[in-house]
């Protein structure tokens, strides 16, 4: 049995890390933690019954007294990074889901791991299809190098771009070689009304309304035809098949990977 401990367990991603967590057959969820944690039983959260795993609010003493394996970390990118790195010291493998952190932080975590060699994932998205959805638009890139990117979210999310529209312009710019599309100089009667300017000339744009979840469509544009390359997350459970994928790769691994892509295809 693999030892779970999730933070962020109050949030809706973390309610449903730890259902999933608590329904699989060889995965075990030890702990829970949550800045509002005040003892709640797990199981009032996720319809459960009792479990006996309360929600408390200091990840250090949990890490102390649970001692897991795995930490899957849905919580604010501000606590994202310190978390993290609590768990390493421990030689407690993280699973990041928690997006908004900083490149310089990412880089701090992987090496960080590198050097006590535990393994771990952080993904911007953990649904299987918005991976395959940046495979598929990374071919197309080569033979249709003018794209912008939408994505729609939750209005409560936080950051702008998300990370997953980020890494999927990355991919797109590596995977067309030298191209800079658009304009150079255009002009925006509303500031901001082309969206972010990603390098190359790629535009990013992002919509923040109640009822979605999350979503992202990859636009392309070409001599007298379109194609759009989109994928919708529904539901927070289209997560789970990749976050429980990731916590059982983490015990493999001897550094923290980022990206699911890098345990599904490589």
């Amino acid at each position: 049995m693999i030892r779970v401990l999730v933070t962020g367990a109050l949030g809706k991603m973390g309610r449903e890390v730890c259902k999933s967590v608590w329904n699989s057959d060889d995965l075990q969820l030890v702990g829970a933690v949550d800045a509002r944690g005040e003892e709640q039983d797990v199981g009032d959260l996720i319809g459960a019954g009792e479990t006996g795993v309360l929600v408390r609010n200091n990840l250090e003493e949990e890490l102390k007294l649970k001692t897991p394996d795995v930490l899957v970390d849905f919580t604010a990118p501000e606590a994202a990074a310190d978390n993290v790195k609590a768990a390493l010291r421990r030689g407690v493998r993280p699973v990041v889901g928690t997006t908004g952190m900083s490149g310089e932080e990412i880089k701090e975590i992987i090496e960080m791991a590198g050097r006590l060699k535990i393994g771990g994932v952080i993904a911007p998205n953990f649904a299987i299809g918005a991976v395959l959805m940046i495979q598929f638009a990374s071919q197309a890139a080569k033979y249709f190098p003018h794209v912008e990117i939408i994505e729609l979210h939750h209005d409560q999310k936080r950051d702008a771009p998300s990370g997953t529209a980020l890494k999927t312009a990355q991919a797109l710019l590596e995977a067309r070689g030298d191209f800079q599309q658009g304009l150079i100089t255009e002009v925006e009667k509303l500031p901001g009304a082309r969206g972010g300017r990603f390098d190359g000339g790629i535009r990013l744009h992002s919509v923040r309304l109640p009822g979605l979840v999350a979503h992202q469509e990859v636009i392309f544009g070409g001599l007298g035809q379109t194609l759009t390359i989109r994928h919708d997350s529904i539901s927070r459970e289209s997560f789970m098949p990749g976050v429980l994928l990731a916590v059982r790769k983490a015990m493999t691994l001897e550094k923290v990977v980022y990206g699911l892509e890098k345990i599904i295809f490589e």
